[in-house]
């Protein structure tokens, strides 16, 4: 009895599996590796064959895209292969000369810086474009939840955020969210401690916190929660300032809370005054069970409210109050013909650049 064997399910399993290793042999980051150490040992090669014409310093091209590239994981292990390629075209002069020996010294410190900046990614575990990446989305992230939701006929909204020094990340932002029944807005703008970079961390991690507690609460509770979140974390400079309006989109009555904020400002458009809407709230995350008192009133046709934050209104040895008596006087002259753009004017037009800078204007056409 003769046995017979179909080989096509062997072939297809074999198939199979060399599409698996080619698909997952290798990550994309793996590739980028083994490009570059083809482009270094072709320089190598060139290097040895031509030593009196070949620059050694080739090797510093895949090491400087390597450091942008490669992972914490697989750049200190490429940056020893490149070492060995550059020993390897050492050896290869004809004549090592001082000025060689120098070339050679620095590249083998830049190998060392890599290898040290490389060691503090790893915390991150990312390579440094991707971990740019990860910030500028962040970034953009606090600034959709700044930008203005689709509001009824008869309402119009801007803000303006003005980072200190032209950096794209501040201690200054904006959340805006309308309620459930869409009857209402919700906007709270909010100054974190530091300015800068240096609290643009704290203002990423509390615009997302503060976004959803704007969406999940009454707005009476909205700053107690805010506060009890911040003394939660515990940080050393985990304090910041906000003021939070909540206004009725149908009739135009509106709430202003402060937590140790510059006041909110009104203008009527009967009058063309502006009235400043002083509230009492301690600073968030310094006091525990804090209470908020809040502000009321009702926006006509033509009516405007300012929210910012006193990058707006403070300077050295002047008094608040005449800083926000300064911007209520620019507002008018900004606002008088257009709104449009009048917050990113007015946030151009005041304020130092070495402060963060937000800006809400609120108007009921």
């Amino acid at each position: 009895m003769t046995a017979t064997y179909d080989v096509q399910p062997a072939r297809r399993s074999a198939r199979r599996s060399w599409e698996l290793f080619r698909r997952r042999g290798l990550t994309p980051e793996a590739r980028i590796a083994l490009a570059l150490a083809v482009v270094a040992v072709l320089i190598t090669v060139v290097v040895f064959v031509l030593p009196d014409r070949a620059p050694l310093t080739g090797l510093m091209l895949p090491l400087v895209i390597a450091s942008l590239w490669l992972g914490p994981r697989t750049l200190p292990a490429f940056v020893v292969f490149l070492m060995v390629l550059l020993a390897v075209g050492l050896a290869a002069q004809t004549e090592v000369t001082p000025r060689i020996i120098g070339a050679t010294l620095v590249q083998f410190l830049m190998g060392l810086v890599v290898i040290a900046t490389s060691f503090r990614r790893s915390s991150l575990g990312v390579a440094g474009l991707r971990g740019e990446a990860m910030l500028v989305d962040l970034r953009d992230r606090i600034l959709t939840q700044g930008g203005v939701p689709d509001l009824p006929p008869g309402w119009h909204v801007e803000s303006a955020l003005k980072p200190a020094g032209g950096t794209p990340f501040a201690g200054d932002f904006v959340v805006t969210m309308r309620g459930h029944d869409l009857d209402h807005l919700e906007v709270v703008v909010v100054d974190v401690s530091g300015k800068g970079t240096d609290a643009g961390t704290r203002a990423l991690l509390l615009s997302g916190a503060f976004g959803g507690l704007l969406g999940a609460m009454p707005a009476r509770d909205f700053l107690p929660a805010a506060n009890g979140y911040l003394l939660r974390q515990a940080w050393d400079e985990g304090f910041a300032t906000a003021v939070h309006l909540s206004l009725d989109l149908t009739t135009g009555d509106y709430e202003i809370r402060t937590a140790g904020h510059p006041p909110a400002a009104h203008r009527t458009a009967a009058s063309g005054r502006w009235s400043v809407l002083r509230t009492d709230g301690p600073v968030l995350g310094l006091l525990d069970h804090a209470t908020f008192t809040s502000a009321g009133g009702r926006l006509a046709r033509g009516d405007a409210l300012l929210l910012y934050t006193d990058g707006m209104v403070e300077e050295p040895r002047r008094d608040i109050d005449l800083g926000i008596d300064q911007m209520l006087g620019q507002a008018e002259s900004l606002m008088r013909g257009s709104y449009d753009r009048a917050a990113a004017r007015l946030t151009e037009a005041l304020g130092s650049p070495d402060d963060d800078r937000a800006l809400v204007i609120v108007h009921r056409t």
